[in-house]
Order: structure tokens, then sequence, then C-alpha cells
């Protein structure tokens, strides 16, 4: 158990999450919710929540004024800076998003991209081979979470790059990629939706037993809700 600095009171994590939905009625953050209450359920967390859009974080300038500094700060004065503070102080941090151009949307990328704070100009190679630049923080102990659901009705071919691009960025990684996520918020749909939640707050309790989940949850939630022939019907028609 670790202690909230801010209540004085003992909590097992510090969870930040990264919404990258452009939207208020997200269906990707529908199931970072209920995943979220999931980890909630057997203890008590602090969740800091970042609804992206809603922040000033303008392009990297790729000026490395941070790489002088070396403090862990972005020289660019916006709101970059808070989101990097409570980056290195968290146990997990979930990126939640919808899948854009089998990516992530570009204000989130943003934030990604301005991440270069936390590490410095050397660089380092590990015994097998792949150079990185010198960490400035602990990324050990960092665990990361990206929950993406796209519009698509199947999952191969769609979430390839995503996967290669949070593999390269990420340590400690779970990722759960949802195709149909758009029937998450179709009130039709809500008896194929629900059962869908239900396993993203089963997972959430896994994962915060854990720190992991295991192939078969990650199965079940990335498992398409419908047939793919009855989705694209509804879509067309």
């Amino acid at each position: 158990m670790r202690r909230c600095e801010q209540k004085g009171t003992e909590y097992a994590m510090r969870i930040l999450v990264l919404n990258g939905s452009p939207k208020k009625k997200s269906d990707t953050f529908r199931m970072t919710e209920a995943f979220l209450r999931g980890m909630d359920k057997e203890q008590e967390n602090v969740i800091d929540v970042i609804n992206v859009i809603e922040k000033n974080i303008a392009p990297c300038k790729g000026c490395f004024g941070c790489w002088q500094k070396k403090d862990g700060h972005c020289v660019i004065q916006d709101d970059q800076n808070e989101i990097l503070d409570l980056y290195v102080k968290a146990d997990v941090i979930i990126w939640s998003f919808p899948l854009y151009c089998y990516s992530m949307p570009s204000h989130l990328k943003a934030v990604l991209d301005r991440t270069i704070p936390l590490v410095k100009k050397g660089m380092v190679e590990e015994s097998n081979g792949t150079i990185h630049h010198e960490a400035l923080v602990d990324f050990s102990k960092i665990h990361t979470v990206v929950i993406s659901g796209c519009g698509f009705p199947d999952w191969e071919g769609n979430f390839d790059a995503l996967k290669q691009m949070c593999n390269t960025c990420f340590g400690n990684l779970e990722m759960v990629c949802v195709p149909e996520a758009p029937l998450l918020n179709i009130p039709e749909a809500a008896i194929v939706a629900e059962p869908l939640l239900e396993s993203f707050e089963k997972a959430g309790a896994e994962y915060a037993s854990n720190l992991k989940l295991s192939d078969e949850t990650k199965k079940i939630l990335e498992t398409p809700m419908i047939s793919k022939e009855e989705y694209l019907r509804g879509i067309n028609g």
C-alpha cells in the first residue's frame, strides 16, 4: 500500500488515465471506465483522468531544450508539464483512445511525442542490440495499459501498426484492441455491449491483482460482439 499525499490516506496504486477520445460520448472510454471500476473493486486507487482534447498541448518543436535542462519538463509552457508530473508519479498509465488512421489521435500523439523530457540525449545499447535514449526516470516502475477501440468489424490488419508502436514505446505493457466499438453507444446493441463492459470490469479486477491480463481474458475482450456480416449490414444499411 502507498500513502496518498493529497488525502493522507492509504491507497493501492496511482493511476493516470490519458483519455484520447475527442468526443464526450466515447465508445472506447466506456470500456476504460468499466476497467477502472474493476481496478477499484477490491482496493482504493488514486485515479487522475486527463481529457487530452481539453488541454492545450502543442506539437513537439524538436528544440531539445529539455535535454539541456534535464529537469523532466518541456520548455513549451502549456499543459504538457502537468501531465509529465503525473506521468512520473504513476504506477499505471492507461492510454484510452479510438483508432485513428491505424494509430492514436493526433492530440494524444502530441502527448506521447512530448514525453521526450523524461529521457536524456545519451544513448544506451541493450544486450539484444536495441538502442534507446538513457532514461531520466525509472520507467521500470511504470505499468502501461492501452485500450483502443475501432469501427472496423475485425481485428486483423487494423491494429498491427499501433501494436508495433506501443510495443516499442512502452514497457510493462498490456494492450486491448476492440473492434466494433461503435456498438457500445447504440442502445439497440446493449444486449451484446453490456456483456463486453462486464468483461472489462472483470479484467480490471484481474489487472489490479496481477498487473497482467491472461491470454484468455484478452481474447474475450477482443472478440467481435457480432458477426462481420451483421455489423456491415448495420453500417451500410
